[in-house]
């Protein structure tokens, strides 16, 4: 990655989203940077823009390898997020470009917000809230409640959000187990699970043991719809999806099937393939799915550190010629803490 860095310094924000980002205009203006918003999202205009700019501080907008082909003095690609499928990250690198993610911003938050649907769906609320004031009060064959503490939850994705959402769940569930594509089988790891009381199995137990199971994986060519009928059919009968992590995992059509033929008894969603849903959805408005507007990495305090960690990731490559979380160090196996 480079490290040569330019004497008059320009950062573009893309796409802000709504959000607020003086605090990062302030850390950006005080290293030095002269900062310009764009607030787009097509293609042409943020090349356009970067002209000259060594930073791009990217809220939703995709960048491809034809935009980073163009975008010649850009050397820094920081994002206002942990995912990271936006961005053509094997351009970038080809590039010695740095790209960099939000870490940790929201992990207390997106855990919190996964087990609030648990709770939700297993309670059945949005089942049983329907029928007050109805002659159906009090209707106890809506579907069979589980006793959580004869439950097992499984974790597909053990870094910092799955591990927050064991350490929340861990009092009510009898077993937690999760699966991990990245993380190392060492002693450090054996030890970190452990104590967190997280029996680390392989994918398919985690799937097919599961009465409770939470997505936590990376949105790539490898997990892109992994969530399938396939997927679907080998879950427990009667079991809990909930994705919190990205909605492309996920193939709406299959799990819609799925709930309506008898395998899954509910679904909660953060996030859907396509963001805001379009008119006839599969899933919006099943009375077995809990969906909530990507919100869950939502508070007051995480949206002032998702502003600050970006900014802060270009401010650290100025100034010591390296970013505090570039993706490729966050993808080390040896760092998975970090995750």
């Amino acid at each position: 990655m480079s490290t040569e860095l330019p004497d008059a310094m320009r950062a573009v924000y893309t796409d802000l989203a709504g959000a607020n980002v003086s605090a990062g205009h302030e850390l950006l203006k005080s290293a030095g940077f002269v900062v310009d918003y764009l607030d787009s999202k097509d293609s042409d205009a943020i090349v356009i823009a970067a002209e000259e700019a060594s930073a791009l501080l990217v809220g939703y907008a995709e960048i491809t390898r034809p935009m980073i082909e163009r975008m010649q003095s850009v050397k820094i690609i920081a994002l206002a997020s942990m995912g990271f499928d936006k961005v053509d990250v094997d351009a970038a690198t080809e590039h010695g470009i740095w790209v960099t993610t939000v870490v940790g911003a929201a992990t207390e938050e997106v855990a919190a917000h996964a087990l609030a649907m648990v709770l939700h769906l297993t309670r059945g609320f949005n089942l049983f809230g329907r029928v007050v004031g109805s002659s159906e009060w009090n209707s106890r064959e809506l579907f069979a409640q589980p006793r959580l503490s004869e439950c097992t939850l499984g974790l597909m994705g053990l870094g910092r959000i799955g591990m927050k959402l064991a350490e929340l769940a861990r009092p009510l569930f009898g077993e937690i187990i999760g699966y991990d594509p990245i993380i190392p089988d060492t002693k450090e790891s054996r030890a970190h699970f452990t104590a967190a009381g997280v029996r680390r199995v392989d994918f398919e137990t985690v799937r097919s043991q599961s009465q409770v199971l939470s997505l936590h994986l990376p949105l790539n060519d490898d997990t892109v719809e992994m969530v399938d009928s396939d997927f679907l059919s080998g879950m427990l009968a009667g079991s809990y999806l909930i994705n919190v992590s990205r909605g492309g995992l996920v193939d709406s059509v299959a799990l819609r099937a799925s709930l309506d033929g008898g395998g899954l008894a509910g679904a909660g969603l953060d996030v859907l393939e396509v963001e805001p849903p379009g008119p006839g959805h599969p899933l919006v408005g099943h009375p077995r799915v809990l969906i909530t507007p990507h919100i869950a990495y939502y508070s007051v305090r995480s949206e002032a550190e998702y502003v600050r960690i970006q900014a802060q990731n270009v401010v650290s490559w100025a100034e010591r010629g390296a970013p505090d979380t570039p993706l490729v160090s966050l993808m080390s196996p040896q760092l998975f803490t970090h995750l």
